[in-house]
């Protein structure tokens, strides 16, 4: 008897121990204070501009109206939703795991003809005079796992994760989406702008042109000097239609992100209206840690592993299996509802151990040891990718800054060279070369600053990204 209180105080003890829930405690992350450019702090207060909607951040309509299109349409958007809702059903699915399974057998009947030199036949020829036997039977069958291990309450907690999981992905393709329409948006802005700088300059080359045809008849200047400045004008010339496609090719790419066919994109501004932000908050690297969709996917995978290792672990324990039948039972079908004569029921406990399987669940075990370990890692390499991302961004914006305001300067110098040598060669006072490389300068002067400016929206908008923005 002591022998017996002595086991079951162990089984006590055991099962009390195990059903203490073994919560997941996230590994605190090492991350700077503030984000650093050039060895140089950059100071910043807790707010950041990942906290603003894309309709706060942007505020071009026509740009805005293509992000909310494609929220609504974009085909790659909608698949992550699906995901979603897949990840939804697999949750309920696992919220069902402390219910008993319950099954209906609504009618069974079997004959089952015996030999008769075997013992079931001698007997039913002896008790019941006839060579086979009878069995109908309606039962309702149940059975239930007790969780004494939480082995149950470890697998909703993988459930979630997952779905948490897809809601992230979501998120992450929904930043993209937004990013990508932006920068694309700016693009055929800078092609618009390159169109229309190419078209200004091809008005000049023309007027130059005629001048130095109306000079070649006068004799004041050679017929090369005529050829060299059609040449000219032919270099111009050619990149009108290359700029042209490149348009038509990014209303295209921008159309089939917003779940439409290729089509024409109308456009109320201009880059040159549009003005970079003087200064973007990118608070403080720990805030970026509950807003990339990426980190908070790495860390989810890293609770997902931690369950999945106490799932791992608890699958090696005894399990407790309850289940109980009960319905009609009858050798004769006129008896087969007989009440209650007919009624049969049953109970049964079932404390299983697992001993000998190959190996399989201690093999489960490591493996999910060494995969947590590995997404515990994976998660800290993505937050050092973040914060190394967003350095990186602050730097080229601080950069492109600087290359605008020297890009401007050069601009505004090459316009008044222009001037300049448009009224030396009216007088006769410079040759038609000078006047070419005055123009030449003059053109890649205002494509190269219309570049630059560009650039600097694309910063911009890949800083409100790496940061987390463009979520909501």
């Amino acid at each position: 008897m002591n022998k017996i209180n002595m086991t079951c105080l162990c089984l006590t003890l055991m099962v009390t121990a195990a059903c203490k829930s073994v919560k997941y405690v996230p590994n605190p992350v090492a991350v700077p204070a503030t984000f650093t450019q050039d060895n140089r702090v950059i100071e910043s207060d807790s707010s950041s501009i990942a906290s603003l909607s894309y309709k706060e951040f942007f505020n071009d309509q026509i740009l805005l109206d293509l992000i909310d299109t494609a929220l609504l349409n974009n085909n790659n958007l909608q698949v992550a939703i699906k995901q979603i809702d897949i990840a939804t059903e697999s949750m309920k699915q696992a919220k069902w795991g402390y219910l008993p399974q319950i099954g209906l057998s609504a009618g069974t009947g079997t004959v089952t003809r015996p030999s008769d030199n075997s013992m079931n036949g001698m007997m039913a020829g002896q008790f019941m005079g006839k060579k086979y036997m009878e069995d109908y039977t309606t039962s309702v069958n149940i059975s239930w796992e007790a969780d004494i291990w939480g082995k149950i309450k470890g697998r909703k907690e993988m459930a979630l994760s997952s779905y948490l999981q897809t809601q992230e992905a979501s998120k992450a393709i929904q930043t993209r989406l937004v990013s990508t329409i932006a920068q694309g948006y700016y693009n055929l802005l800078m092609l618009d702008l390159q169109k229309e700088i190419s078209l200004k300059n091809l008005s000049l080359i023309d007027n130059i042109l005629q001048m130095t045809r109306v000079q070649h008849a006068l004799g004041l200047t050679t017929l090369l000097a005529v050829q060299q400045q059609e040449g000219n004008r032919d270099l111009v010339l050619k990149s009108i239609p290359v700029l042209d496609e490149q348009i038509i090719i990014q209303e295209n790419a921008l159309q089939a992100l917003a779940g439409h066919m290729p089509g024409h994109i109308e456009r109320k501004t201009s880059l040159v209206t549009l003005k970079a932000k003087d200064h973007l908050a990118t608070g403080v690297p720990a805030t970026m840690l509950a807003l990339r969709p990426d980190i908070r996917t790495a860390e989810l995978e890293v609770q997902k592993s931690f369950a999945q290792v106490h799932v791992s672990k608890v699958s090696m324990y005894p399990s407790l299996n309850i289940t109980a039948q009960g319905g009609l039972n009858a050798f004769k079908a006129s008896d087969w509802f007989n009440i209650p004569g007919s009624l049969f029921g049953a109970l049964t406990g079932s404390l299983t151990q697992p001993i000998v399987q190959g190996r399989q669940l201690k093999t489960a075990f490591n493996q999910a040891k060494i995969a947590s370990a590995q997404a515990e890692i994976q998660f800290k390499e993505s937050v050092l990718q973040a914060v190394g991302e967003v350095s990186n961004i602050l730097a080229s914006m601080a950069s492109l800054k600087e290359q605008e305001e020297i890009s401007r300067g050069l601009v505004a110098r090459n316009q008044e060279m222009i001037k300049n040598a448009d009224i030396l060669f009216k007088n006769d006072m410079a040759t038609y070369l000078e006047v070419i490389a005055a123009q030449q300068s003059k053109l890649q002067a205002e494509l190269d600053n219309a570049a630059i400016k560009s650039q600097r929206l694309y910063a911009e908008v890949n800083l409100y990204r790496a940061l987390g923005g463009g979520r909501h």
